[in-house]
């Protein structure tokens, strides 16, 4: 009989690879853990608890509130308030940042159920997380602990509630996996260090916004599309509209996930903090890449909590041929 570690098991065991470890990121990483089980119970049975549906409310980016999103929200809430290693929490669904406890040492930045639009549907949703260690050593937390770079995360991770559900996290110490097993109520390791393929042959995009893409993005979709027996194309075009469920793709096979600046979203449509931080993180630390295009995602200063950024991501040569495409574009419009 295969033995299996459990999520809790694993965290003690690597709790010496956290340069503060006294016990705090491994409670606060179980906490997380406890609340993505509450959450997959309730995604499992929304249909039969009429949970579906919008809540009847808008969130901080005018984007209507799904009665799951609502309860994700309180549940991740209220697990890190009850476990006290937390001192703030930076919501999706919240405008302003919860201030927790004067006493805690960690804040979150939170994204409690990604791809709301899928809800309704039974596709795969998700929920982002990145863990930062706040710099001051006591009393009200900071603008400056919470607006952190994402090179300064501690932890970052993501709860995929599909056919099975998966809990991914990185201390940066490399990408390990956990499938939920409903028959011991446990997270199990399934996929240790996780490693994303140098290239791959699939890319990720909502084709349907082409005509407001940057020059780059649309050569690059361009080329994906022709055909060129030595690289692999054209590449075939995947997009799930849930970032943690194409991005989770991306890892295990490789490709390209991006969500550029466009026409109507300027600045991107991402957030910063608890989409692409999180994911950038993971995605580096499984052997990827992460940018805008311009510059590495884990170097942008972040001026306020629900800052906006385009994304690509995903196998690092892929990554690669789009920031070469952004340079060269970038240098033909400065010369004309």
């Amino acid at each position: 009989m295969m033995e299996f570690k459990t999520l809790g098991q694993f965290i003690i065991e690597k709790q010496e690879e956290f340069p503060f470890a006294k016990g705090e990121l491994s409670r606060l990483l179980r906490d997380i853990g406890i609340a993505a089980k509450v959450v997959n119970r309730e995604v499992n049975k929304a249909g039969l608890a009429e949970i579906l549906g919008p809540y009847g409310q808008f969130n901080v980016q005018g984007e209507e509130q799904q009665k799951l999103d609502v309860l994700a929200d309180k549940e991740f809430i209220s697990a890190l308030k009850r476990g006290g290693e937390c001192c703030y929490i930076a919501s999706e669904e919240h405008e302003e940042g919860l201030d927790l406890s004067s006493e805690g040492k960690y804040i979150v930045c939170i994204d409690p159920l990604d791809g709301s639009s899928n809800i309704d549907v039974n596709i795969s949703i998700g929920t982002i997380f990145s863990i930062y260690r706040r710099k001051s050593s006591s009393g009200r937390v900071s603008e400056e602990d919470v607006l952190q770079q994402g090179v300064h995360q501690v932890a970052a991770g993501y709860v995929l509630y599909g056919s099975s559900t998966m809990l991914v996290y990185t201390t940066g110490h490399g990408v390990n996996g956990f499938t939920l097993d409903p028959s011991i109520g446990e997270f199990c390791l399934s996929h240790p260090m996780m490693r994303i393929p140098e290239n791959g042959n699939t890319y990720s995009i909502n084709q349907g916004n082409f005509i407001n893409f940057p020059p780059a993005i649309k050569e690059y979709v361009k080329m994906c599309q022709e055909e060129n027996l030595e690289s692999g194309r054209p590449y075939s075009l995947r997009y799930i509209g849930s970032l943690v469920a194409d991005l989770h793709r991306t890892i295990l096979k490789g490709g390209i996930f991006m969500y550029p600046e466009s026409v109507r979203h300027r600045k991107g449509k991402l957030r910063l903090m608890y989409e692409c931080n999180p994911m950038a993180f993971i995605l580096e630390q499984a052997g990827g890449r992460a940018s805008t295009g311009k510059e590495r995602i884990l170097e942008i200063q972040p001026d306020e909590l629900h800052q906006r950024t385009p994304l690509v991501i995903g196998s690092s040569a892929m990554v690669l041929v789009v920031e070469k495409l952004y340079a060269d574009i970038g240098k033909i419009a400065q010369s004309t």
